[in-house]
Protein backbone atom coordinates (compact mmCIF):
# COMPACT_ATOMS: atom_id res chain seq x y z
CA UNK A 1 0.00 0.00 0.00
CA UNK A 2 1.61 3.54 -0.95
CA UNK A 3 -0.48 5.00 1.79
CA UNK A 4 -0.85 2.86 4.74
CA UNK A 5 -3.54 3.47 7.45
CA UNK A 6 -3.28 2.93 10.83
CA UNK A 7 -6.74 2.43 12.23
CA UNK A 8 -5.46 4.38 15.88
CA UNK A 9 -8.72 6.74 15.69
CA UNK A 10 -11.14 3.88 14.19
CA UNK A 11 -11.82 2.10 17.49
CA UNK A 12 -14.27 -0.44 15.52
CA UNK A 13 -12.00 -1.04 12.85
CA UNK A 14 -9.50 -2.01 16.18
CA UNK A 15 -11.87 -3.62 18.35
CA UNK A 16 -12.42 -5.86 14.80
CA UNK A 17 -9.17 -6.65 13.94
CA UNK A 18 -7.87 -7.15 17.65
CA UNK A 19 -10.62 -9.99 17.37
CA UNK A 20 -7.99 -12.05 15.36
CA UNK A 21 -4.97 -13.45 15.90
CA UNK A 22 -3.00 -11.76 12.62
CA UNK A 23 0.32 -12.62 11.85
CA UNK A 24 3.40 -10.23 13.78
CA UNK A 25 2.92 -6.59 12.97
CA UNK A 26 0.04 -4.93 11.56
CA UNK A 27 1.42 -2.18 8.65
CA UNK A 28 -1.84 -0.90 8.09
CA UNK A 29 -5.59 -1.09 7.18
CA UNK A 30 -6.88 0.97 4.14
CA UNK A 31 -10.41 1.56 2.30
CA UNK A 32 -10.29 -1.12 -0.47
CA UNK A 33 -12.37 -1.73 -3.84
CA UNK A 34 -15.23 0.27 -5.17
CA UNK A 35 -17.82 -1.66 -3.61
CA UNK A 36 -20.69 1.30 -2.15
CA UNK A 37 -22.72 -1.44 0.06
CA UNK A 38 -20.15 -3.21 2.79
CA UNK A 39 -17.21 -1.81 4.24
CA UNK A 40 -14.21 -3.46 2.77
CA UNK A 41 -10.37 -3.04 3.74
CA UNK A 42 -7.56 -4.51 2.72
CA UNK A 43 -5.27 -5.46 5.85
CA UNK A 44 -1.29 -5.96 5.47
CA UNK A 45 0.78 -7.73 8.38
CA UNK A 46 4.38 -8.30 8.14
CA UNK A 47 5.25 -11.87 9.69
CA UNK A 48 8.91 -12.52 11.59
CA UNK A 49 9.86 -13.95 8.56
CA UNK A 50 9.08 -13.95 4.85
CA UNK A 51 6.70 -11.50 2.51
CA UNK A 52 4.37 -9.36 3.79
CA UNK A 53 0.37 -11.17 3.96
CA UNK A 54 -2.67 -9.25 3.03
CA UNK A 55 -6.64 -9.66 4.15
CA UNK A 56 -9.39 -8.34 2.99
CA UNK A 57 -11.82 -7.37 5.94
CA UNK A 58 -15.49 -6.61 5.41
CA UNK A 59 -18.11 -5.14 7.40
CA UNK A 60 -21.74 -6.42 6.22
CA UNK A 61 -24.14 -3.54 5.91
CA UNK A 62 -26.96 -4.28 7.68
CA UNK A 63 -29.29 -1.83 5.47
CA UNK A 64 -28.71 -4.61 2.38
CA UNK A 65 -28.85 -7.58 4.49
CA UNK A 66 -31.25 -7.31 7.64
CA UNK A 67 -29.98 -10.31 8.58
CA UNK A 68 -26.46 -11.01 8.30
CA UNK A 69 -26.17 -14.16 10.02
CA UNK A 70 -28.04 -15.92 7.30
CA UNK A 71 -25.92 -14.39 4.41
CA UNK A 72 -22.78 -15.71 6.84
CA UNK A 73 -24.91 -19.14 7.19
CA UNK A 74 -24.92 -19.25 3.16
CA UNK A 75 -21.41 -18.03 2.71
CA UNK A 76 -19.78 -20.43 4.77
CA UNK A 77 -21.84 -23.02 3.70
CA UNK A 78 -21.28 -22.39 -0.26
CA UNK A 79 -17.62 -22.11 0.06
CA UNK A 80 -16.69 -25.29 2.44
CA UNK A 81 -19.04 -26.95 -0.44
CA UNK A 82 -17.03 -25.44 -3.30
CA UNK A 83 -13.65 -25.93 -1.41
CA UNK A 84 -14.38 -29.57 -1.34
CA UNK A 85 -15.15 -29.89 -5.00
CA UNK A 86 -11.88 -28.00 -5.86
CA UNK A 87 -10.00 -30.46 -3.63
CA UNK A 88 -11.17 -33.68 -5.27
CA UNK A 89 -10.54 -31.86 -8.64
CA UNK A 90 -6.77 -31.86 -7.50
CA UNK A 91 -7.05 -27.53 -7.31
CA UNK A 92 -6.23 -25.32 -5.31
CA UNK A 93 -8.82 -23.79 -2.89
CA UNK A 94 -6.88 -20.94 -1.62
CA UNK A 95 -7.16 -19.45 -5.09
CA UNK A 96 -10.49 -20.98 -6.53
CA UNK A 97 -12.18 -20.25 -3.66
CA UNK A 98 -12.57 -17.63 -0.95
CA UNK A 99 -11.84 -18.71 2.58
CA UNK A 100 -13.05 -17.58 6.21
CA UNK A 101 -9.96 -16.84 8.37
CA UNK A 102 -11.62 -17.46 12.39
CA UNK A 103 -11.46 -15.03 14.78
CA UNK A 104 -9.51 -15.74 18.20
CA UNK A 105 -12.18 -17.44 19.50
CA UNK A 106 -12.63 -19.77 16.04
CA UNK A 107 -15.47 -18.14 14.91
CA UNK A 108 -16.18 -17.87 11.20
CA UNK A 109 -17.07 -13.85 12.13
CA UNK A 110 -16.99 -11.26 14.28
CA UNK A 111 -20.30 -9.24 15.70
CA UNK A 112 -18.35 -5.99 16.86
CA UNK A 113 -19.96 -3.85 20.04
CA UNK A 114 -22.11 -2.20 17.79
CA UNK A 115 -23.76 -5.25 16.71
CA UNK A 116 -22.43 -5.38 12.59
CA UNK A 117 -21.25 -8.44 11.25
CA UNK A 118 -17.58 -8.68 10.18
CA UNK A 119 -15.94 -11.28 8.12
CA UNK A 120 -12.29 -11.69 7.65
CA UNK A 121 -10.56 -13.65 3.93
CA UNK A 122 -7.34 -14.31 2.70
CA UNK A 123 -6.30 -12.08 -0.09
CA UNK A 124 -5.52 -13.77 -3.12
CA UNK A 125 -2.15 -12.93 -4.52
CA UNK A 126 -1.41 -12.38 -8.28
CA UNK A 127 -5.11 -11.56 -9.75
CA UNK A 128 -6.68 -8.82 -11.46
CA UNK A 129 -10.04 -7.61 -11.15
CA UNK A 130 -11.76 -5.53 -14.39
CA UNK A 131 -14.35 -3.57 -14.39
CA UNK A 132 -14.65 -3.33 -18.30
CA UNK A 133 -15.18 -5.55 -20.79
CA UNK A 134 -13.06 -7.05 -23.58
CA UNK A 135 -14.51 -10.09 -25.73
CA UNK A 136 -11.38 -11.72 -24.18
CA UNK A 137 -12.33 -10.73 -20.85
CA UNK A 138 -15.90 -11.28 -21.14
CA UNK A 139 -15.56 -15.04 -21.65
CA UNK A 140 -13.56 -14.93 -19.17
CA UNK A 141 -15.93 -14.26 -16.92
CA UNK A 142 -18.75 -16.13 -18.38
CA UNK A 143 -16.52 -19.38 -18.37
CA UNK A 144 -15.86 -18.12 -14.28
CA UNK A 145 -19.83 -18.06 -13.73
CA UNK A 146 -20.66 -21.08 -15.78
CA UNK A 147 -18.02 -23.65 -13.62
CA UNK A 148 -19.96 -21.24 -10.43
CA UNK A 149 -23.27 -22.98 -11.67
CA UNK A 150 -21.45 -26.56 -12.54
CA UNK A 151 -19.76 -26.61 -9.42
CA UNK A 152 -22.53 -25.85 -7.48
CA UNK A 153 -24.91 -28.70 -9.43
CA UNK A 154 -25.29 -30.97 -6.17
CA UNK A 155 -25.67 -28.17 -3.48
CA UNK A 156 -29.45 -28.30 -2.31
CA UNK A 157 -30.23 -24.72 -3.00
CA UNK A 158 -33.64 -24.61 -1.44
CA UNK A 159 -31.34 -24.54 1.88
CA UNK A 160 -30.24 -21.40 1.12
CA UNK A 161 -31.15 -18.26 2.78
CA UNK A 162 -33.07 -15.02 0.53
CA UNK A 163 -30.20 -12.44 2.07
CA UNK A 164 -32.61 -10.28 -0.44
CA UNK A 165 -36.07 -11.34 -0.02
CA UNK A 166 -37.79 -11.19 -3.74
CA UNK A 167 -34.78 -10.02 -5.60
CA UNK A 168 -35.39 -11.40 -8.47
CA UNK A 169 -38.97 -12.49 -8.44
CA UNK A 170 -40.07 -10.88 -11.48
CA UNK A 171 -43.91 -11.03 -10.37
CA UNK A 172 -43.29 -9.65 -7.28
CA UNK A 173 -41.62 -6.65 -8.98
CA UNK A 174 -43.90 -6.11 -11.23
CA UNK A 175 -46.68 -5.72 -8.22
CA UNK A 176 -44.23 -3.17 -6.73
CA UNK A 177 -44.10 -1.14 -9.89
CA UNK A 178 -48.02 -1.25 -9.72
CA UNK A 179 -47.88 -0.20 -6.12
CA UNK A 180 -45.61 2.67 -6.71
CA UNK A 181 -47.47 3.84 -9.87
CA UNK A 182 -51.23 4.21 -7.83
CA UNK A 183 -49.35 6.03 -5.14
CA UNK A 184 -47.92 8.60 -7.51
CA UNK A 185 -45.97 9.91 -4.74
CA UNK A 186 -44.65 12.97 -6.90
CA UNK A 187 -47.09 13.12 -10.11
CA UNK A 188 -45.00 12.44 -12.12
CA UNK A 189 -47.04 9.37 -13.76
CA UNK A 190 -48.90 11.87 -16.32
CA UNK A 191 -45.73 12.22 -17.84
CA UNK A 192 -44.45 8.91 -18.28
CA UNK A 193 -47.48 6.95 -19.81
CA UNK A 194 -44.97 6.04 -22.66
CA UNK A 195 -42.69 4.11 -20.38
CA UNK A 196 -45.65 2.88 -17.80
CA UNK A 197 -47.56 1.53 -20.64
CA UNK A 198 -44.12 -0.16 -22.22
CA UNK A 199 -44.46 -2.00 -18.51
CA UNK A 200 -47.77 -2.82 -18.03
CA UNK A 201 -47.94 -4.18 -21.66
CA UNK A 202 -45.43 -6.86 -20.76
CA UNK A 203 -47.35 -8.25 -17.71
CA UNK A 204 -47.18 -11.37 -19.33
CA UNK A 205 -43.72 -11.53 -19.70
CA UNK A 206 -42.68 -10.94 -16.01
CA UNK A 207 -44.21 -14.61 -15.00
CA UNK A 208 -43.05 -16.91 -18.03
CA UNK A 209 -39.63 -17.78 -16.02
CA UNK A 210 -41.58 -18.41 -12.67
CA UNK A 211 -44.23 -20.47 -14.30
CA UNK A 212 -41.23 -22.66 -15.93
CA UNK A 213 -39.92 -22.86 -12.20
CA UNK A 214 -43.25 -23.95 -10.88
CA UNK A 215 -44.13 -25.97 -13.75
CA UNK A 216 -40.51 -28.94 -12.97
CA UNK A 217 -39.49 -26.73 -16.50
CA UNK A 218 -36.58 -25.02 -15.12
CA UNK A 219 -34.81 -26.70 -12.19
CA UNK A 220 -34.17 -24.39 -8.32
CA UNK A 221 -30.49 -23.87 -8.76
CA UNK A 222 -27.55 -21.89 -6.62
CA UNK A 223 -27.51 -18.61 -8.02
CA UNK A 224 -24.92 -15.51 -7.66
CA UNK A 225 -27.55 -13.12 -8.28
CA UNK A 226 -24.70 -10.36 -9.46
CA UNK A 227 -22.76 -11.79 -12.52
CA UNK A 228 -20.95 -8.77 -13.45
CA UNK A 229 -17.04 -9.10 -14.64
CA UNK A 230 -15.88 -7.04 -11.60
CA UNK A 231 -16.75 -10.14 -9.71
CA UNK A 232 -14.59 -12.21 -11.32
CA UNK A 233 -11.11 -12.64 -9.95
CA UNK A 234 -8.54 -13.50 -13.05
CA UNK A 235 -4.90 -14.89 -13.22
CA UNK A 236 -2.28 -12.07 -13.94
CA UNK A 237 -0.17 -14.01 -16.27
CA UNK A 238 -3.03 -16.15 -17.84
CA UNK A 239 -6.08 -13.96 -17.79
CA UNK A 240 -7.60 -17.25 -16.87
CA UNK A 241 -10.31 -17.14 -14.22
CA UNK A 242 -9.94 -18.40 -10.96
CA UNK A 243 -12.47 -17.49 -8.24
CA UNK A 244 -16.09 -15.46 -8.46
CA UNK A 245 -16.18 -12.95 -5.66
CA UNK A 246 -19.17 -11.08 -3.64
CA UNK A 247 -21.05 -14.37 -2.55
CA UNK A 248 -23.71 -12.09 -0.52
CA UNK A 249 -26.38 -12.32 -2.85
CA UNK A 250 -26.38 -16.43 -3.57
CA UNK A 251 -29.58 -17.44 -3.56
CA UNK A 252 -31.72 -19.70 -5.06
CA UNK A 253 -32.58 -18.80 -8.70
CA UNK A 254 -32.71 -20.22 -12.26
CA UNK A 255 -29.38 -20.12 -13.89
CA UNK A 256 -31.11 -18.35 -16.75
CA UNK A 257 -30.84 -15.24 -14.60
CA UNK A 258 -27.37 -15.69 -13.54
CA UNK A 259 -26.53 -15.60 -17.42
CA UNK A 260 -29.30 -12.81 -18.50
CA UNK A 261 -27.93 -10.17 -15.91
CA UNK A 262 -24.16 -10.84 -17.73
CA UNK A 263 -25.59 -10.03 -20.88
CA UNK A 264 -27.90 -7.44 -19.77
CA UNK A 265 -24.63 -5.74 -18.26
CA UNK A 266 -21.71 -7.07 -20.68
CA UNK A 267 -23.06 -7.07 -24.18
CA UNK A 268 -24.77 -3.94 -23.99
CA UNK A 269 -23.51 -1.48 -26.40
CA UNK A 270 -24.24 1.87 -24.36
CA UNK A 271 -23.95 2.83 -20.85
CA UNK A 272 -26.85 1.76 -18.16
CA UNK A 273 -27.51 5.71 -18.47
CA UNK A 274 -26.73 6.72 -21.57
CA UNK A 275 -29.05 9.31 -23.28
CA UNK A 276 -29.09 8.19 -26.50
CA UNK A 277 -31.42 5.63 -27.34
CA UNK A 278 -30.01 5.01 -30.69
CA UNK A 279 -26.52 4.02 -29.47
CA UNK A 280 -28.16 0.68 -27.26
CA UNK A 281 -28.30 -2.26 -28.49
CA UNK A 282 -27.49 -5.57 -27.60
CA UNK A 283 -24.34 -6.70 -29.04
CA UNK A 284 -25.05 -10.09 -30.77
CA UNK A 285 -21.15 -10.93 -31.22
CA UNK A 286 -20.73 -10.31 -27.77
CA UNK A 287 -23.88 -12.38 -26.91
CA UNK A 288 -22.24 -15.36 -28.84
CA UNK A 289 -18.93 -15.45 -26.86
CA UNK A 290 -20.80 -15.37 -23.55
CA UNK A 291 -22.92 -18.05 -24.59
CA UNK A 292 -19.77 -19.60 -25.27
CA UNK A 293 -17.63 -19.81 -22.41
CA UNK A 294 -21.08 -20.36 -20.29
CA UNK A 295 -22.15 -23.53 -21.94
CA UNK A 296 -18.71 -24.69 -21.72
CA UNK A 297 -18.25 -24.52 -18.12
CA UNK A 298 -22.24 -24.87 -17.03
CA UNK A 299 -22.17 -28.63 -18.33
CA UNK A 300 -24.68 -29.36 -16.19
CA UNK A 301 -27.36 -27.63 -17.65
CA UNK A 302 -30.80 -29.12 -18.94
CA UNK A 303 -32.33 -28.80 -22.48
CA UNK A 304 -35.19 -26.44 -20.55
CA UNK A 305 -32.00 -24.24 -19.05
CA UNK A 306 -30.00 -24.14 -22.04
CA UNK A 307 -33.12 -23.37 -24.42
CA UNK A 308 -33.98 -20.20 -21.40
CA UNK A 309 -31.14 -18.42 -21.86
CA UNK A 310 -32.51 -15.65 -24.18
CA UNK A 311 -35.53 -15.30 -22.66
CA UNK A 312 -33.08 -14.44 -18.91
CA UNK A 313 -31.33 -11.93 -20.82
CA UNK A 314 -34.70 -10.54 -21.90
CA UNK A 315 -36.17 -11.19 -18.44
CA UNK A 316 -33.42 -9.70 -16.41
CA UNK A 317 -33.45 -6.50 -18.48
CA UNK A 318 -37.11 -6.06 -18.13
CA UNK A 319 -36.81 -6.14 -14.33
CA UNK A 320 -34.04 -3.62 -13.62
CA UNK A 321 -35.89 -1.75 -16.21
CA UNK A 322 -39.17 -1.88 -14.06
CA UNK A 323 -36.72 -1.43 -10.74
CA UNK A 324 -35.33 2.07 -12.52
CA UNK A 325 -38.51 3.08 -12.84
CA UNK A 326 -40.75 2.31 -9.80
CA UNK A 327 -38.03 4.07 -8.65
CA UNK A 328 -38.53 7.46 -10.68
CA UNK A 329 -42.17 7.06 -9.30
CA UNK A 330 -41.32 6.76 -5.79
CA UNK A 331 -39.06 9.67 -5.83
CA UNK A 332 -35.56 7.95 -6.53
CA UNK A 333 -35.28 6.24 -2.94
CA UNK A 334 -33.16 3.61 -4.01
CA UNK A 335 -30.86 3.83 -6.86
CA UNK A 336 -28.50 6.78 -6.15
CA UNK A 337 -28.96 9.42 -8.77
CA UNK A 338 -27.03 12.46 -10.14
CA UNK A 339 -30.17 14.52 -11.61
CA UNK A 340 -33.78 14.41 -11.51
CA UNK A 341 -34.60 12.30 -14.45
CA UNK A 342 -31.87 9.81 -14.00
CA UNK A 343 -33.57 6.69 -13.17
CA UNK A 344 -36.39 7.38 -16.03
CA UNK A 345 -33.19 7.61 -18.69
CA UNK A 346 -31.79 4.29 -16.89
CA UNK A 347 -35.12 2.91 -16.96
CA UNK A 348 -35.86 4.48 -20.79
CA UNK A 349 -32.14 3.19 -21.94
CA UNK A 350 -33.49 -0.68 -20.68
CA UNK A 351 -36.61 -0.72 -22.14
CA UNK A 352 -34.35 0.09 -25.31
CA UNK A 353 -31.82 -2.65 -24.81
CA UNK A 354 -35.30 -5.16 -23.84
CA UNK A 355 -36.81 -4.25 -27.07
CA UNK A 356 -33.66 -5.18 -29.44
CA UNK A 357 -33.20 -8.40 -27.53
CA UNK A 358 -36.82 -9.19 -28.71
CA UNK A 359 -36.25 -7.69 -32.65
CA UNK A 360 -33.19 -10.27 -32.33
CA UNK A 361 -34.65 -13.04 -30.75
CA UNK A 362 -34.52 -15.42 -33.36
CA UNK A 363 -30.76 -14.83 -33.63
CA UNK A 364 -30.13 -15.29 -29.94
CA UNK A 365 -31.82 -18.36 -30.29
CA UNK A 366 -30.01 -19.68 -32.71
CA UNK A 367 -26.58 -18.96 -31.18
CA UNK A 368 -27.62 -20.83 -28.49
CA UNK A 369 -29.07 -23.56 -30.16
CA UNK A 370 -26.02 -23.69 -32.42
CA UNK A 371 -23.06 -23.59 -29.45
CA UNK A 372 -24.83 -26.01 -27.36
CA UNK A 373 -25.18 -28.31 -30.02
CA UNK A 374 -21.09 -27.77 -30.91
CA UNK A 375 -20.13 -28.31 -27.58
CA UNK A 376 -22.57 -32.12 -27.04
Amino acid sequence: MNHPYIPENDPIVQEVLAAYELPATLLGATRYGQGHINDTFCVVCQPQEGDAIRYILQGLSSAAFPHPEELMENFIGITSFLRDKVNAEGGDPMRETLSLVNTRDGKPFYTDSNGKVWRLTPFIENTDCYQSATPELFEASARAFGRFQYMLKDYPAATLHETIVNFHNTEDRYAKFLAALEADKLGRAKDIQEEINFVVSRKEDCSVALKALRDGILPLRVTHNDTKLNNVLLDKKTRKSLCVLDLDTVMPGLSAYDFGDSIRFGAATAAEDEKDLSKMEMDLHLFEVYTRGFLEAATNLTDGEIRALPMGAYTMTLEVATRFLKDYLDGDIYFRTAYPEHNLIRARTQFALAADMKAKWDDMQKIVSDVAKQLR
